[in-house]
């Protein structure tokens, strides 16, 4: 497989639904441009992210193997309790009119991590496959919904006056870009009109392009000047992981000298009593990876997680507004409806970087990644699920790993 196209591939971590075809895999010719040592390494390493031989391994170092910004632990880490009794996961779930075995399920989809947190307590704890409770694991794009966070904050304290803003108000460097004209809402929602193409055969595709990018770290800024709009913004739900970079770049101008993991640090993960340091992948200007760069660990997802059930409080701490919160889980246009829609790009609902189950039940909504990552919230149930996965057949045109997923979430809710 040339170069190129393990690129192509790397790049499907950012998009629902990517695969690669075998006609793509035919119509790659470019070749990789002469690097420097340490170039050579970045590509070699990430052309391999995704091997089925070493995805678990990757998926569970990554921090260790590419730049990025430590945010320490809390000096004080909350206390999770645990029940006195266990949790055992139903045998057997229904999905897409079929039953399923949870455990071959979970198998078959490379487990790495599993939490459930049910009225205040932890009554399941698994760890598979090298993983452990000190082990960070890559969010992939669960980290969206981490930024929202961070916006709604940043809104809270008056550095940001609201997201009906434009996005230029804060980053004028996009004038006259694709995001002249969008405001922050409507990169909230990806409905920014935002054009990017995803043809794996060609060459000159959106993200063949920022795979390219990407690998030759080169800065996030850079790429998004490149693209076009397509549509009228905040008419139509279509997934570009763009819109959430944009959103970091706003928060980045409006906290000033201070880093994004630096407000992650001090707004979230000390309050929140989190008992590791994470670590977020940073481009060559030291930008974090806003679209999906976090690397944390099984139970500070859980702490993250607590934040949205618990609806911006954490242990009596004001972390974000519960209106926020409240907007964040609300698809108040007809384009972020779940389920069958002309207007979007996805059967799932949309909210502010939170997604809504094709089918809601008690206002679940949820946290997702790529390769199967998910912090499911289950606010009539009192109850949170912490998923992370290194599933290596996530981007093949027959997985169906994210809906399954998601109706294993709803069999559990239903045990309680």
């Amino acid at each position: 497989m040339r170069l190129t196209l393990k690129l192509t591939i790397l790049a499907g971590f950012l998009f629902w639904g990517a695969c690669t075809s075998d006609a793509a895999k035919e119509a790659v010719q470019a070749e990789a441009p002469e690097l420097s040592p340490e170039l050579q390494a970045r590509v070699a390493f990430i052309s391999t992210l995704f091997d089925k031989d070493k995805i678990v391994d990757n998926f569970l170092n990554l921090d260790q193997r590419i730049e990025v910004r430590t945010i320490e632990a809390a000096p004080q880490a909350s206390v999770l309790e645990y029940a006195d009794e266990g949790f055992v996961l139903p045998e057997t779930f229904v999905s897409r009119d079929s039953v399923m075995n949870t455990r071959d399920f979970m198998d078959v989809t490379q487990s790495t991590g599993m939490l459930v947190y049910h009225n205040g307590k932890i009554i399941y704890e698994e760890y598979q496959r090298g993983m452990t409770d000190t082990t960070t694991h890559i969010s992939w794009s669960m980290a969206k919904s981490v930024v929202s966070l961070l916006m709604g904050i940043a809104i809270d304290e008056g550095l940001i006056e609201s997201e009906a803003d434009p996005v230029t108000k804060y980053v004028p460097l996009l004038k006259g870009s694709a995001y002249d004209g969008v405001t922050i809402k409507q990169c909230l929602q990806m409905s920014s009109g935002v054009r990017f193409d995803e043809t794996y055969g060609d060459p000159n595709s959106d993200i063949t392009r920022f795979s390219k990018s990407l690998a030759l770290n080169m800065p996030f800024a850079d790429f998004i000047l490149t693209l076009e709009r397509e549509r009228e913004p905040g008419t139509y739900n279509h997934y570009v992981s763009m819109d959430t970079q944009v959103l970091g770049m706003v928060i980045d101008e409006a906290i000033g000298e201070k880093t994004l993991s630096d407000y992650l640090k001090e707004k979230i993960w000390d309050p929140a009593g989190m008992e590791h340091a994470a670590r977020w992948i940073v481009d060559s200007k030291g930008m974090e990876m806003a679209l999906g760069g976090l690397n944390i660990t099984l139970r500070d997802y859980a702490r993250l997680g607590l934040i949205f059930l618990n609806k911006g409080d954490y242990e009596g701490k004001r972390i974000v507004s519960e209106a926020w919160l409240e907007k964040s889980v609300t698809p108040d246009a007809p384009h972020l409806q779940p389920g069958e829609n002309p207007l979007s790009s996805s059967l799932f609902g949309y909210g502010y970087q939170l997604w809504l189950p094709i089918q809601p039940n008690g206002g679940d909504f949820f946290l997702a990644g790529i390769y199967n990552q998910y912090i499911y919230i289950h606010p009539e149930k009192n109850l949170m699920i912490v998923k992370t996965s290194a599933n290596p057949n996530f981007t093949s045109k027959s997985d169906h790993s994210k809906e399954n997923y998601i109706d294993l979430f709803q069999s559990i809710a239903k045990a309680f």
